[in-house]
């Protein structure tokens, strides 16, 4: 009896992510004449009982397609939103890959996708996982795919904000996606010659920051790049969240935790903007005009590069 397996792509978007599903579905089928089904719109489409075929058809034409044929989502099996409840779906998930004569589930995406499939695991159902996220942020892991899209991205926004920050005597700050972690604002800070770099794992002095970029102008420089991290912080914001961590993890009692979670939610709400806050400041500090692009999703978007599709 021929092996079945199941695809499904969880969180975020991110290229390759076709790329990925096209090989996998391939190299089953030929090479070791599997069935394969895809899961739709991740970890959701389990729980749903929502497949597709993943044949030839399917899997023809996707290679260089940005996004995710399967569709994503950012559910999860403990916490899974059924109704106007929340409830534990994991059992019913496993349940649902047996009566399709699921053998094994393919699980592309990020740290909460491999934290969610090892749950399932650990339920009993053989998992396979691949890191995905243009973050570069799964432990264990040298290089997630779309990392190096993303980074060609990031890298070439920097490149074309060299021109306008030189033409306006400008501080250009440029907001690169990343979450927690700092690899693309540090690989696209680099190659992009930009003159600051921020980072979530190292907080800043925005005086420093600022003593910096006035430094280049009394040199001569008309102009500065600071790439941010979007998870970057100053050393006092980032005092104020292990210090609401803190109070939350310490609380005694369930009015207590409400209110320290509801004081760290209130916090984290206000890091949104920070980047067009660091940007403020620097204007404020130097007396230099400043300006703020953020890439956003742009990143996650468009064609793979030839690394993404290996």
């Amino acid at each position: 009896m021929a092996t079945t397996i199941g695809i499904l792509t969880a969180g975020g978007d991110s290229p390759g992510l076709n790329a990925a599903i096209r090989a996998i579905g391939k190299t089953a089928a030929r090479a070791h004449n599997m069935q394969v089904f895809g899961f739709l719109d991740g970890f959701r489409g389990v729980m749903e009982n929502r497949t597709i075929r993943l044949d030839g058809d399917q899997l023809s034409g996707i290679l260089t397609k940005g996004g995710t044929i399967l569709g994503t989502s950012r559910d999860k099996p403990h916490r899974m939103e059924v109704g106007d409840q929340v409830l534990d779906m994991t059992a019913a998930m496993i349940d649902n890959c047996r009566m399709l004569g699921i053998d094994a589930l393919v699980c592309l995406g990020g740290g909460g996708t491999q934290k969610n499939a090892f749950r399932l695991s650990k339920a009993g159902m053989p998992i396979v996982t691949l890191p995905k996220t243009i973050d570069n942020d799964v432990a264990m892991t040298e290089r997630t795919f779309g990392f190096d899209t993303a980074l060609a991205i990031a890298t070439e926004a920097v490149d074309r904000l060299h021109s306008t920050a030189h033409s306006h005597h400008r501080i250009m700050v440029v907001e690169v996606m990343g979450h927690n972690t700092g690899w693309l604002a540090l690989g696209s800070g680099i190659a992009g010659g930009a003159d600051v770099v921020l980072l979530p794992e190292i907080p800043y002095d925005v005086e420093k920051v600022a003593e910096s970029l006035l430094a280049r102008k009394s040199g001569g420089s008309r102009f500065s790049i600071v790439a941010v991290s979007e998870g970057a912080w100053s050393h006092e914001e980032a005092a104020t969240y292990t210090e609401l961590r803190e109070q939350r993890s310490n609380a005694s009692s369930p009015k207590a935790k409400d209110a320290a979670k509801a004081a760290l939610d209130e916090f984290e709400a206000g890091q949104l903007d920070s980047t067009a806050r660091i940007s403020r400041q620097l204007q404020s500090l130097t007396g230099l005009e400043s300006r703020v692009t953020i890439l956003g999703h742009v990143q996650r978007g468009g064609t793979p590069s030839a690394v993404d599709r290996l």
